[in-house]
Order: structure tokens, then sequence, then C-alpha cells
């Protein structure tokens, strides 16, 4: 079992495929997964990776959080989760997953919080018809109705369909396609809606009901181990550099 990722949604749009067809996906960004911490079955009793995205002020942050993110050596994040993996899926601490953790054409499960809507009446939050427009009803038209007996039983029910509080309530939506990733930009494009509105936080797992597919990067995609080959690279190359005109000075002196 590998380890999700968090990703804010950026909005929708849509992507032409080669045969013409245009499909309607969710654009999702990765602002730097970072490992923050690991759960270890021997010291914890679980095994989890705790993951960090976004970028938060210091100064907003409180101090243990703060003790916390120096000890792992990564900069205050916006947002922290812990994510159930197997033992040979744990990751170093520091490490950052690309975008290229899902593949295109991979089911995934995204959850967030679906988008607020207020108070709302029976008929908006649970699709009742509403009462007759004529013939006797005359200010009920969209009432809900009788919400229980006389004496007996004396109450309402609970879980009674009546208006309330409609929206923001955490959902999963199981089994939405990677239509395809963007490595360099860290996006993510999930065909189809998720829940919540723009700028929110979302995590994206792979399907429980769908095997993952073999070709996958297990235990994951990292990052930030490309980056340190690449960066001490020509890290040598400059040196070499400053020290020839050094070399050149002295003898014209």
């Amino acid at each position: 079992m590998r380890t999700g990722v968090i990703a804010k949604k950026v909005g929708m749009t849509r992507l032409f495929q080669d045969d013409g067809r245009h499909v309607p996906v969710t654009v999702l960004a990765l602002e730097g997964n970072q490992v923050i911490a690991r759960r270890e079955m021997d010291r914890d009793g679980y095994v989890a990776v705790q993951l960090g995205a976004g970028v938060a002020k210091a100064k907003n942050v409180a101090k243990p959080q703060r003790e916390h993110f120096a000890k792992a050596e990564v900069e205050p994040k916006a947002q922290v989760v812990e994510f159930r993996v197997s033992e040979d899926a744990l990751l170093d601490v520091g490490a950052e997953i690309a975008a290229d953790h899902f593949i295109a054409g991979q089911l995934v499960d995204v959850t967030g919080h679906t988008q607020g809507k207020g108070f709302a009446g029976a008929m908006k939050r649970w699709g009742f018809g509403g009462m007759r427009a004529t013939h006797g009803v005359s200010i009920s038209h969209r009432a809900h109705g009788s919400t229980g007996n006389r004496q007996d039983p004396g109450r309402v029910f609970k879980n009674k369909k009546m208006a309330g509080h409609m929206g923001d309530r955490q959902r999963t939506q199981q089994n939405l396609e990677i239509v395809r990733t963007d490595v360099e930009r860290g996006l993510l494009f999930v065909k189809g809606s998720v829940p919540g509105s723009k700028g929110t936080w979302l995590l994206v797992k792979d399907a429980v009901k769908v095997s993952r597919p073999a070709d996958a990067p297990y235990p994951a995609s990292i990052k930030s181990a490309a980056n340190s080959n690449i960066a001490d690279a020509p890290a040598e190359t400059p040196a070499e550099d400053v020290a020839a005109p050094e070399a050149t000075e002295g003898q014209e002196g």
C-alpha cells in the first residue's frame, strides 16, 4: 500500500485526445508534498508517512509545530496529513513526491470537503417534490410536510429529513481516472469533478476497489532524489572555472 498525496484544486478545464475527443478534467496542483515524519510499528504501533504541503508563515504556526518542522529540516507547511502505508513503502524524511507518482489511466480516490450551501430547505437539500400549487395549499408550497405523530411517539425521529445546513461535508469520490500528469509544473489532471471549491485541499490515493497498475512507481516517485543528482553535477564545474582565472592573474602579476 503506497502513500497518497495532498493536492490543491485549481479548477476545471478539458483536454483533447489524439482522436479528437475532449475530456472534462479537474486540475490538481501538488505544492511540495514533502515527508515530515515516519510512523513505525516498533515505536508508534502503526506504519504511516506524514506529508506536508503548501507554505505557511512561521508567525502563524504554533511553537510545537515549528519545532516539528525544524526537526525534519523542512519549511512550515500549510497542510499536514498522515497516510497509512506498508512497511516496505516507508519514505525518508525530507523526500518530496513528484506528480508522476500516479500514471495516466490509473484510478484514484479523491477525498475533500464539499461546497457549503448554507441553510437550505427540504426541497433543495433532499430533493422533495413539494406540495401542490393549488387546491387549498396557500403558504406551504415548499414545506416538507409533517415531521411526526401526536402523542405516540410524541417526538421527531432521529435522522428525519428536514431543512438545515447543506454541504461542507467530507466526501470521497472513488475510481476517478488520471488522464494526464505534468511533472514539471506538479499537476494532476483527473477526469470529471471532485469535491470542494477552487483552492480546496484534497487527498488523492490509489483506488481501494481497483488494483494498482503494475507500472506505477513503488513505493513512490521521489522528486528530491532526482534534483539532488542534478544539483551535485554542476557544483564541481564552477570550482574549476574559478580556480583557472586566479592562476592566470598570478602569472600576469
